[in-house]
């Protein structure tokens, strides 16, 4: 495993991140599969990684319970574990957030003590003015915490543009420790991640990546782009090109992957055995691949726009719509849709009454491409 030093820490280059965990057959997003859980956290560890990341709505909150339970049978100086406070959701209109009853719901949860890394989750153009307002008092009570030794060490993450986080930044840049971005070679000219990585350079706060494989992808792309993956480096597997990409990048000091399955968990710490940079020519492909990606909806299936208040399945409306761009013709996404799909589910359902659109990390006109995407799915042909 490759190690990064943090301060006074040494932190495996990859961490684990618990948005996306095995699920128990036919269940919900709630039903994690704990047993398998448990078999990618022992594999985790025994191969060097020490980094657990989770979230407050992950897995509609039983992503901490279940990264909790699983890391309890190791000791705690073993493991650093990073959780994060929902400020992003401040914007829905649902509910009033208080940082301490969260943030003590969040260590009861997890059953520890103390979070080794806590962030502000979600910076973007719509939450961080209540950050940045003193009257809220929200950074506050996380700097008090921090002081008492309950957070060991506080970052954000952001989806913002570029100009939002340097915004965010003069205001409280002063107080972070480090940042958490999407990062990878997708996003790198379609979000401009390279200019928010310069930014961070320029304030001085290291690079956490949320996102490598853009939330699955970059794991499979179109035969053409895979071919010449293979013939380069035939023994390394899709989603291990995008890792390789972050290693061309010399500022990441943690990289974390929503890991499903054990396979995806044993090649992810195989590929971070070691350090093996692109070379020019294989920047040519991966850039190639980008280009023919950046005509699809921008959707990584985080599901923060949902539960949509009439009742759409936003992200399994962008990611069939996906399919028929990636097949051309659609045929592979006619029986999906017409058949398969719930009618109660479709894009059509759409009141635009608004509500996702500040939600959305990727800034995706949500009521606009779902109009889109329900006139060109049913356009699809009877193959």
């Amino acid at each position: 495993m490759i190690y990064h030093e943090f301060k006074e820490l040494k932190l495996s280059s990859l961490g684990f991140g618990t948005m996306r965990l095995p699920l128990i057959p036919g269940g919900g997003e709630q039903d994690i599969d704990q047993e398998t859980l448990d078999r990618m956290v022992d594999c985790a560890i025994a191969g060097g990684v020490n980094y657990f990341d989770t979230a407050y709505p992950y897995h509609g909150g039983c992503s901490e319970l279940a990264i909790g339970k699983s890391l309890a049978r190791y000791p705690r100086e073993s493991f650093y574990l990073a959780d994060k406070f929902p400020g992003h959701q401040i914007v829905k209109g649902v509910k009033k957030l208080d940082p301490e009853t969260i943030f003590e719901e969040q260590l009861k949860k997890c059953g520890v003590e103390y979070f080794d890394f806590y962030l502000l989750h979600n910076i973007n153009e719509h939450s961080m003015s209540y950050y940045g307002n003193p009257e809220n008092k929200y950074l506050d009570y996380f700097l008090e915490q921090k002081a008492n030794g309950r957070i060991k060490h506080l970052g954000f993450s952001c989806h913002s543009a570029a100009d939002g986080l340097e915004q965010f930044l003069q205001m409280c840049g002063d107080k972070m420790e480090f940042c958490q971005i999407q990062l990878n070679y997708l996003d790198w000219t379609l979000q401009n991640a390279k200019k928010k990585c310069e930014i961070l350079k320029a304030h001085g706060l290291p690079v956490w990546v949320m996102e490598p494989v853009r939330g699955g992808r970059l794991a499979k792309l179109d035969d053409e782009t895979e071919a010449a993956m293979r013939a380069a480096r035939p023994d390394e597997s899709t989603p291990a090109w995008a890792f390789r990409w972050l290693q061309t990048v010399p500022q990441p000091t943690m990289v974390l992957s929503g890991m499903t399955n054990l396979a995806q968990m044993q090649d992810n710490i195989n590929t971070f055995s070691e350090e093996k940079p692109l070379s020019g020519d294989e920047l040519s492909i991966v850039y190639g691949a980008a280009e023919k990606l950046a005509k699809f909806v921008p959707c990584t299936g985080c599901r923060y726009c949902m539960p949509c208040p009439a009742g759409v399945n936003i992200p399994e409306n962008f990611q069939l719509w996906n399919q028929t761009a990636k097949t051309q013709n659609g045929a592979s996404a006619w029986r999906p849709w017409h058949v398969n799909f719930g009618e109660e589910d479709k894009a059509k359902n759409c009141v635009r009454c608004g509500r996702c659109v500040p939600l959305c990390p990727q800034g995706i006109p949500i009521p606009d491409d779902l109009a889109r995407a329900q006139a060109e799915l049913d356009a699809i042909p009877k193959p």
